[in-house]
């Protein structure tokens, strides 16, 4: 009944958010124009605030529309293209027409319930010097229960099939919780011999190992048995969407996990966009709105999926330990000998601690010396390893580099 009980007052919930966003132009402005008179500021600011804290469900659109690129006088335009669409993802490129040939990267965007949009700044900084493709996972309460089980082979599996898609000669970057299902694909692609094995992999920010300096969040999954979180966090969803009947972890309770994790600095959050409203400074209030529309964005998880990854990654450490199984096949990290890897990890990451991802130095034991590379960013925490000023001037060069010399 979970599901359903958030349905219920979200419906509840409906016309009074509804009315606050059609009430604005009463105000004197719409969105974050000059509200006129300013006695009318609150009013306007209060019904922007109750608007900013709707959850929804629909994946933000990526507005990427022009990017620079190195060699071009002026900038290129961006076109998305779907180039293969699977049951619970879609393998989308930034295409830049006119523009020279660039290195092919997956970015492997995470499954925890935001879009991956949450990845626009990787992706944008991406752009200027690689011929960008990331894996748009979809929302599983629209996926008909018809397409079947999706699980961490699955995961995986979709992974092999977008690289072979890409052809051979591309790059993967994983970004947090699909660094293990990163690794494990390519430790298949490579004992495989497949043609489209990647060249390159960067592991950013990724539970590879858990038993490493443990976070509150690696604490909190081994503090109760998975029959505990099937039992209390899956649920099914309603009858009204594509995905009716199917279990799933649902978005808005990770986005609930998230916020009561850092309760303080969300409600301090929208008191100042309030403030900023009110006082006129648009630009400040531009910067949290922009944020908390991508962050409200939640999709959910299938259950399988979830369960999977709590259990195998948090709880067993199956991948460190060698005992991660892929359709029955042992996944095997030594066999990686070709495929440069670069892992990265935030010096204040109270998510995946440092050391966590640079396991994978230690399991991907065939490599040579000159195809290792660990980076360890100085006073950042985990966004801060893939979006923000530090992520553009530090970390990105380091990973374009890897990825250019891979070819």
């Amino acid at each position: 009944m979970l599901y359903q009980t958030y349905q219920a007052h979200a419906d509840l919930a409906w016309p009074l958010r509804t009315a606050a966003k059609l009430s604005l132009p009463l105000f004197g402005g719409n969105g974050l124009g000059t509200f006129t008179p300013a006695s009318q500021r609150h009013m306007a600011a209060a019904c922007q605030v109750l608007s900013l804290s709707e959850v929804t469900h629909q994946r933000p659109p990526w507005a990427l529309h022009e990017v620079s690129v190195k060699g071009e006088d002026q900038p290129q335009p961006v076109v998305e293209e779907v180039v293969l669409k699977a049951p619970f993802a879609t393998l989308l490129r930034f295409a830049k027409p006119g523009a020279p040939a660039q290195p092919k990267v997956l970015v492997v965007a995470p499954m925890s319930g935001h879009f991956a949009t949450l990845l626009r700044d990787t992706v944008r900084t991406m752009l200027a010097d690689h011929d960008v493709y990331v894996t748009d996972w979809l929302n599983v309460r629209d996926v008909p229960l018809a397409e079947g089980r999706f699980g961490l082979d699955e995961y995986t599996q979709t992974l092999i099939d977008f690289l072979a898609k890409m052809g051979p000669g591309a790059s993967v970057l994983a970004v947090c919780q699909p660094c293990v299902a990163s690794l494990a694909a390519v430790a298949i692609m490579s004992e495989d011999n497949h043609p489209a094995t990647p060249v390159s992999l960067t592991l950013m920010a990724g539970p590879i190992d858990c038993r490493i300096s443990p976070t509150v969040v690696n604490k909190l999954a081994t503090e109760k048995p998975i029959a505990w979180f099937e039992k209390n966090l899956i649920s099914t969803v309603p009858w009204r969407y594509p995905g009716a009947g199917r279990r799933v972890y649902p978005g808005f309770v990770q986005l609930s996990a998230f916020m009561s994790m850092n309760k303080e600095r969300h409600v301090n959050a929208f008191k100042a966009y309030y403030q900023h409203l009110v006082e006129g400074e648009f630009e400040q209030a531009e910067i949290t709105r922009t944020f908390y529309e991508e962050y409200m964005a939640v999709a959910d998880l299938a259950a399988d999926f979830y369960l999977e990854t709590v259990r195998l990654v948090f709880q067993e450490y199956a991948l460190p330990k060698g005992e991660l199984m892929f359709k029955g096949r042992r996944v095997n990290p030594a066999a990686i000998r070709r495929t440069a890897l670069l892992t990265v990890e935030g010096e204040r990451d109270d998510i995946c601690a440092i050391g966590q991802t640079m396991a994978a130095q230690d399991l991907a034991s065939s490599l040579r010396p000159y195809l290792r590379t660990h980076y360890v960013q100085p006073n950042v925490g985990h966004y801060g390893v893939f979006s923000g000023k530090r992520w553009q001037n530090h970390i990105y060069p380091i990973v374009r580099d890897v990825i250019h010399v891979s070819q």
